[in-house]
C-alpha cells in the first residue's frame, strides 16, 4: 500500500464502529497466522510423490504455491504428505494449535476458532499425529517399565448394538482384557519416554515395544514384580530390578517412582475428557508426552513440528468424525 493511501485509512480508524473494530483485528489475526504459516513452509526442493527433484511452479491455490513434478506429473504444495494436508481455514491453525496446548476439549476448541465440531475433531487428529515424532527413540541408563489399563471404549461409535457404559471410569488391574486396554510406560532418568497400547501385558507383547528402544549393555530395567517384565529380561538378558510395592518403594538407586509419577500425571490429565475411544488412545498417549518433554513448545512451534512431520499412509488420517 502506498504511503497515502495507508495515512487515509488510519485517519478512518477513529471513526470504526465496536462492531467494525473486531472485524479489523479480525482480519488483521487472520493475514498474520497466513503469514506464519507461509514462513514455516519452506521452499520446495524436491517431489513428495516420487522424491524427483524437477520441478517448476504451478500457480498459486488457497495462498500456497503449487508446484509440479515433471516426472511424475503431480502437483503439490509444501501441506502435501503433512498432517495438515487440504485442511481448511489456514489462518484459525495457530488458535487452534494454542488450545491443544492447553488441553482444550474438542468444544471449547470448536468454540474458540469458530470452527464445526467435526472439524475439530478432525485437526486435533491431524494434529496430533506429530507426537510419534517426540516419542524417544532409544532409552539408556536405568529403565523403569510400568503399566495402566484403560476401559476399552468405542465411544463415537453408533453403530454397536449394546447399551452404552459409563464414559471416564478407570480399570483396575487383573480385569479382563476384553473390557481393559494395557498401556507400557517407559521411561528413563533422563526423561525419554516413550508408551505403547498393547494388545496384552505378556512377554511378547512387552519385547515388541521395548526391544528397539535398548541396548543390552547399555540399561539396566526397574520394574515392578509383574512376571511378564521377569521373563521378559531373563529371555533377552537384560539385567533387572524389582521392586515389591507391597513391602518397598526404593532400593537404592533401583525404583520406579519417575515412569509411577508420569503414569499418575496422565491419569489425572485423562480425567477430563470423560473417556477416550481406544481407537484414538494412541494419539492422546502422544498428546500427553508433549505436554509433558515439551514444556517451552508455542503454537507456533507445535505447528512447524506437524508441517515437517510426514505422513506415509494418508488413508490412516481422520477425514470424518466417527
Amino acid at each position: 500500500m502506498k504511503r497515502r493511501a495507508f495515512q487515509r485509512l488510519l485517519s478512518q480508524i477513529e471513526k470504526l464502529t465496536e462492531k467494525q473494530e473486531k472485524q479489523l483485528q479480525t482480519q488483521l489475526n487472520k493475514q498474520k497466522s497466513l503469514k506464519t504459516i507461509k514462513s514455516i513452509t519452506v521452499e520446495i526442493d524436491h517431489c513428495p510423490h516420487c522424491g524427483a527433484t524437477s520441478l517448476y511452479k504451478w500457480g498459486v491455490r488457497s495462498k500456497l504455491q503449487r508446484y509440479k513434478c515433471k516426472a511424475c506429473k503431480k502437483t503439490f504444495n509444501a501441506l502435501s504428505k503433512t498432517p495438515l494436508a487440504r485442511l481448511r481455514h489456514k489462518e484459525r491453525w495457530s488458535d487452534y494449535a494454542k488450545g491443544l496446548l492447553e488441553s482444550y476439549s474438542i468444544a471449547k476448541s470448536a468454540k474458540d476458532c469458530k470452527i464445526a465440531i467435526s472439524t475439530s475433531f478432525r485437526w486435533r487428529h491431524r494434529m496430533l499425529k506429530v507426537s510419534e515424532e517426540i516419542k524417544a527413540k532409544k532409552l539408556h541408563g536405568i529403565v523403569e517399565l510400568d503399566e495402566t489399563y484403560f476401559p476399552r471404549s468405542e465411544k463415537g461409535n453408533h453403530s454397536l448394538n449394546r447399551k452404552a457404559h459409563k464414559r471416564g471410569s478407570w480399570a483396575s488391574r487383573g480385569l479382563s482384557l476384553e473390557e481393559h486396554v494395557p498401556v507400557l510406560i517407559a521411561r528413563d532418568r533422563n526423561g525419554n519416554t516413550t508408551d505403547a497400547v498393547l494388545e496384552n501385558g505378556q512377554e511378547d507383547s512387552i519385547a515388541e515395544v521395548m526391544l528397539p528402544l535398548l541396548e543390552q549393555n547399555d540399561v539396566l530395567l526397574c520394574s515392578d514384580s509383574k512376571s511378564s517384565y521377569k521373563s521378559f529380561a531373563k529371555r533377552f538378558d537384560f539385567v533387572h530390578e524389582t521392586i515389591n510395592a507391597s513391602k518397598e518403594y526404593v532400593n537404592g538407586i533401583y525404583h520406579v517412582q519417575n515412569v509411577n509419577a508420569y503414569g499418575s500425571r496422565l491419569k489425572n490429565w485423562m480425567v477430563h475428557f470423560h473417556g477416550v475411544s481406544t481407537k484414538y488412545l494412541d494419539n492422546y498417549l502422544g498428546w500427553m508426552r508433549i505436554l509433558d518433554t515439551q514444556k517451552e513448545l508455542t503454537p507456533d512451534g507445535l505447528l512447524r513440528l506437524v508441517i515437517n512431520c510426514k505422513v506415509k499412509d494418508y488413508a490412516l488420517l481422520p477425514l470424518m468424525r466417527i
